[in-house]
């Protein structure tokens, strides 16, 4: 097991939150109720700067922009600086510390995104793309979505709980090249069974495109899915949790060696 240094600072004095510089993104847009709640809540512990896409950009994961120049429209977010840029959550998180924020931010947090970043869709979501930036540049990073794709739907239990969890965050510190990726149910506070840390589940989406014909007689394709649970009987994944009403909180990591496979590829006759 390799052992990985812990982002904490033993002289600062937590009790004196609003010290901390805290960047909020998300993939959904400037205009998301998720990112706004989200900054409500960030806001109780530190100044928040916000830098995130000027529209949606769902399913981007790490992706960036090189083929056309990023710009950037200042304003504001609930009474906090905001910057809407026309790239990808990745791009958003980028040019924030190179560009934008005054100094490195002691915390980023991504979302609150709608719709499950649990199991394999963690691999697409821009969401996570964004807090995986936030990784790589050493900063403690977490993603948070709620467990609907209906974005009038009721955040403030995702709301306290990122709260919750985003203060313990600042206090603990995390592992070096480890963010979290956090998943709420869409209940009501008292239906939420509590929290659960677990793994991510092994999983698979079998997608379809559905072929359809535009006006003119062109063929174009709709991408379409269902997901499916590789081991429904674990009780020890993000999906088992979603399912009995937990949050689950899975810790990924930036390194995505597979360390057994290094001996195994060692005996191949190379």
């Amino acid at each position: 097991m390799r052992e990985y240094p812990i982002f904490t600072n033993q002289n600062k004095k937590r009790e004196m939150a609003k010290s901390d510089l805290i960047l909020v993104t998300n993939d959904d847009g400037l205009g998301s109720s998720g990112i706004a709640s989200l900054v409500e809540a960030m806001e109780t512990l530190g100044e928040v700067i916000v830098v995130a896409p000027i529209e949606p950009q769902s399913g981007m994961s790490q992706a960036i922009t090189v083929k056309h120049p990023l710009r950037v429209i200042k304003s504001q977010l609930n009474g906090c600086p905001s910057y809407s840029v026309n790239g990808t959550p990745t791009d958003c998180v980028k040019l924030a510390l190179n560009q934008l924020l005054p100094r490195k931010p002691d915390l980023l947090v991504s979302g609150i995104n709608h719709g499950s970043n649990s199991s394999t869709s963690v691999l697409y979501s821009g969401t996570m793309g964004a807090a995986l930036e936030g990784c790589v540049n050493g900063i403690p990073s977490i993603g948070f979505s709620i467990i609907s794709y209906d974005h009038k739907t009721n955040l403030s239990t995702a709301k306290k709980y990122a709260a919750k969890i985003a203060a313990q965050v600042l206090k603990q510190g995390l592992p070096l090249h480890t963010c979290l990726n956090v998943n709420i149910p869409a209940l009501p506070e008292e239906e939420i069974k509590g929290i659960h840390i677990c793994r991510q589940t092994m999983g698979f989406w079998q997608e379809e495109f559905d072929k359809r014909t535009d006006p003119s007689g062109n063929n174009y394709y709709w991408l379409t899915g269902e997901y499916f649970n590789s081991e429904p009987e674990a009780t020890d994944t993000d999906e088992w949790a979603l399912e009995n009403n937990y949050i689950a909180i899975v810790p990924l990591r930036t390194d995505l060696t597979s360390y057994p496979t290094i001996d195994l590829i060692k005996k191949w006759d190379l």
